[in-house]
This record gives C-alpha cells, sequence and structure tokens, in this order.
C-alpha cells in the first residue's frame, strides 16, 4: 500500500492506497479510481459507482466537481495509468528482464516457449493463456492486460523469486497505450499478416503499432527478428537493440537448415554462429520450427547455455495449440486456437501431411472485430478442410447469424462443403458425430480459453472441454464402453 501523497507529492493527502483500478465493478474498499477512456466507456461517468464501491480517491482528466474522495486532476488519464501503476507496484519490470513477443500468429507459443527454456521457477509468463509461473496459474482477461492488471501482475511475478517475465505484446496493447511505460530487453517479431483492421484502421498502422515493441527495446537488448517474413525489413529499420535473426535464409544469426516433421514429433538441424547441432522438439508444424528457433535464440541472447537450454524442449507444452485430445476413439480430435488466414492455412496444410482421413474443420469469427477477415477465413478453411462448420465465437453484441454470413459470403456460388451451426456446443457435436475412422475433427479459434463474451454477459465455456463432453455423449449413444 502507499498514500496517495506518495503518487502524487502535491497532493496533501495521506489516504491509503490499497490497488489501481479502471472498472468501478471491480472497486474494492482502499482503491484508487482512474477514469481512463476505455473503448465504448468514458471511467468518469462511473465516479460515483466506484466511491460507493469503497473508492478512497480518484484520478480524473477533467473536472467532476466536488467528491467525498480526494480527487487527483492530470492532462491524459490514459497515458498517465501505465507509469502511475509502475510508481504504485515499485517498478516490477524494472527487477526483471522484460521480454516482448509480438505477431500476427505463434505469440503464445513463442512466449510459452520462451519461459519453457528459460524455467518457469523464474520466468512468468503473460498471455492468452493466462499468467503463471512455477509457483501459481492465474487467469487473464485480455492476451495483454490493460496496465491496472499488469503492472500487479508483474508485482506478482517479483514476489515469487522471477527473474525473467515472456509476455505477448499485442498490437492493440500498443494502439491503447498499456505498454508504453516498459523498455525491453528482448523483443521478438514472429510475422505480420493482416489482422485487428477494425481497431487500427489500416494495415499501415497496425504494423506501426507492432513496431513500438522494438523502439522500446533498451539500446544493450536484443531484437529477435523473423529473417524469412515478408516484413523483415520494416521491422529491422525500427530496431533499437542489437538484431539477431533467425530463419531458413543463409544470414540468419540461427539459421534452420533442415527438419523433418513427423506424427509425434520434429527433428531439426540448426546452425548458430557456425556450429550445427540437431534437436528433437516434442512441436509439430513447420510453424513451431520458427517459433522454437525463436525461442532458442532469445535465451541464447540472455546469455543462457545451448547444453543448459536443449535438454528442456522435451517439457514444452502449449496448451490449446494442437493439441490432440487423448479421446481413444477411431476418430482424431484437436483443439488450436488458429484464428487468422495465414495461421489456419498453416494449420490445415500441416493436418494434412498426417496420416488421416478426413478434416472437419469447426470455426467461427469474433464480433466487434475485423470483419474484412471474415470471408477470408471462410475461403481458406473450404478450400482447404474436408468440411467446415461456422459457429459462433465471442459474437458480443453482434449477432452470431450476420458473422457466419460474412464468412461465407464468398463460398454462396462454389462450394458445399460447409453448413453452419450458430451454437458453439451444438457445432462442436455436430462435428463429432460426423467423424468416421482416421477422421481428424479441428476445432480452431479459441484454444484452451475458457470464456465465450455474447451479447449481454461472458460465460463460462471450453473447447476442450466440449470436444470431451461431445465425444462421451456419442460413446453412450453407440453404446461405446467408457
Amino acid at each position: 500500500m502507499k498514500k496517495l501523497e506518495e503518487l502524487y507529492p502535491g497532493i496533501d493527502s495521506d489516504v491509503l492506497i490499497k490497488s489501481i483500478k479502471i472498472n468501478s465493478k471491480e472497486v474494492e474498499p482502499g482503491d484508487l479510481f482512474v477514469c481512463t477512456m476505455g473503448v465504448t466507456a468514458d471511467r468518469h461517468d462511473f465516479i460515483d459507482d466506484a466511491i460507493k464501491h469503497g473508492a478512497s480517491a480518484i484520478v480524473v482528466s477533467r473536472d467532476v466537481g466536488k467528491k467525498s474522495v480526494p480527487v487527483v486532476k492530470v492532462p491524459d488519464t490514459n497515458r498517465e495509468l501505465p507509469y502511475l501503476c509502475q510508481k504504485f507496484y515499485d517498478y516490477p519490470d524494472q527487477k526483471m528482464k522484460m521480454i516482448g513477443v509480438t505477431g500476427t500468429d505463434g505469440k503464445t507459443s513463442v512466449a510459452t516457449i520462451i519461459q519453457t527454456l528459460i524455467g518457469s521457477d523464474i520466468c512468468g509468463y503473460i498471455g492468452t493463456n493466462g499468467r503463471n509461473c512455477a509457483a501459481f496459474t492465474g487467469d487473464n482477461p485480455n492476451t495483454t492486460p490493460d496496465a491496472d492488471k499488469l503492472y500487479a501482475y508483474l508485482n506478482e511475478f517479483v514476489g515469487y523469486g522471477c527473474k525473467y517475465t515472456s509476455m505477448e505484446a499485442s498490437s492493440e496493447a500498443f494502439f491503447r497505450g498499456r505498454l508504453q511505460a516498459i523498455l525491453y530487453d528482448v523483443s521478438v517479431y514472429t510475422n505480420i499478416t493482416s489482422e485487428h483492421l477494425n481497431i487500427h484502421g489500416s494495415f499501415e498502422n497496425y504494423v506501426t503499432s507492432k513496431l513500438k515493441l522494438f523502439q522500446q527495446t533498451k539500446k544493450d537488448g536484443f531484437c529477435i527478428l523473423n529473417h524469412d517474413d515478408e516484413h523483415f525489413k520494416e521491422v529491422l529499420a525500427a530496431c533499437n537493440g542489437e538484431v539477431l535473426t533467425y530463419g531458413e535464409n543463409a544470414d540468419s544469426t540461427l539459421q534452420i537448415i533442415s527438419y523433418k516433421v513427423y506424427p509425434t514429433h520434429t527433428m531439426i538441424q540448426f546452425q548458430y554462429r557456425g556450429e550445427q547441432f540437431s534437436v528433437d522438439s516434442p512441436l509439430l508444424g513447420d510453424f513451431n520450427v520458427y517459433n522454437l528457433a525463436a525461442g532458442l535464440l532469445t535465451c541464447l541472447a540472455l546469455g543462457l547455455r545451448l547444453d543448459v537450454v536443449l535438454p528442456r524442449i522435451q517439457n514444452i507444452k502449449i496448451s490449446g495449440r494442437l493439441e490432440l485430445l487423448n479421446t481413444k476413439t477411431p476418430y482424431y480430435v484437436m483443439v488450436d486456437y488458429a484464428h487468422t488466414p495465414n495461421g489456419i492455412n498453416k494449420l490445415l496444410n500441416f493436418v494434412h501431411t498426417l496420416d488421416i482421413h478426413r478434416s472437419i474443420v469447426v470455426i467461427g469469427q469474433a464480433g466487434e472485430r475485423d470483419y474484412l477477415k471474415r470471408p477470408k477465413v471462410g475461403n481458406v478453411v473450404v478450400e482447404n478442410a474436408s468440411y467446415a462448420i461456422f459457429t459462433y465465437e465471442d459474437p458480443r453484441s453482434e449477432d452470431p447469424k450476420d458473422i457466419c454470413e460474412d464468412i461465407i459470403k464468398e463460398l454462396k456460388e462454389t462450394h458445399q462443403n460447409y453448413e453452419i451451426v450458430l451454437d458453439r456446443r451444438e457445432a462442436i457435436q455436430k462435428a463429432v458425430d460426423m467423424a468416421e475412422e482416421k477422421d481428424m475433427v479441428l476445432i480452431l479459434g479459441k484454444g484452451n480459453e475458457t470464456y465465450e463474451k455474447l451479447k449481454d454477459k461472458t460465460i463460462y465455456f471450453n473447447d476442450i472441454e466440449e470436444a470431451y463432453q461431445a465425444v462421451a455423449n456419442r460413446n453412450i449413444r453407440e453404446g461405446v464402453p467408457s
């Protein structure tokens, strides 16, 4: 806890601040409520609600009149928030090596790989799969959370003895200013394809937001870049630290010499500074060869030795990514987070290298997000899968039927290998019921997330659990012993 006058020396108030909040519904007695401007709400409108819940002080950027608690006025509450949180939690980001991972695809995988290779006893993770280190596992409302939560999480890691944080750094987080106070020791770039245009307005703006990670890298830090990605040169020009590269390009710092993907593992030959070495990776797919390369090069940049890091590769497990469920059925069920055209295309191409018959895909697209991406997703799914079932996926305020119609609007005259089942639970059940021997059911878009955002509420929903239940339901109907 801190006194208000410690955070704002010009304010003559010794009121104690227990925590910082920007959502009035989450305010507890002793919290400092910061009235940021949200995507759809001005939190100045919720001051009275915050005070009712026990806020001990308020930070504003416009006149709000006299209140029953101290009011601090600043020029811009959104810009103020990360620096305020940084100060309140005694600069936890400066007590650890900060590793940021950005890109359209692969952020979760690379951030998790890095944590595993460094060791979760000293490295925390923040991203789509929540937040965790060896000592605990917790939820996370966003890929990259708002600053009030982010700095609380970083402070948790410091308290548990972490020396590193491996975090997903989304373009939206940079666009919203959530990360502006952090200087990164290592920044990692996976790839860039079109995404989140509803937020950024244009592809150029999207790329600009991504580049902020590399501009916020310390001068004595490292920028880890995918040499083979088409936007490599743009990212390179933005780098503030020492640049190290990975890829099949012969000029790469860590070169991918060759690899062979097997049904259960991948053999890879790397070359680092003139020396070659082999890796037996539990990760599948060519995209995971690149993800592992990014993680390995990050560890090498941080000074970790190969003989220490390489044995840890066998411990890598990325929840909700290429997760083949143990259904004990003659057909297969896999859950993956793939939701972009590029990610889906790579996933389906990989799946069809396996010894399977048909691929049956369950997928939707998020509401209030990039609507231009929807028909692209529809096209890539029906062109690469045997059959597609389009369904809802975090529809928010949009009608799920309208979203699905956007997905299929370019397919109606050209393809028949799809249908719409709006209810996601029913869609998963339909896919499982369709599956025959050696068919692969792919449930895409959510991975191991535990929620669905509907029009007026957020419900608990987990694709992995739903898939197991759908298999159990089918087994019961068919009299298959459990």
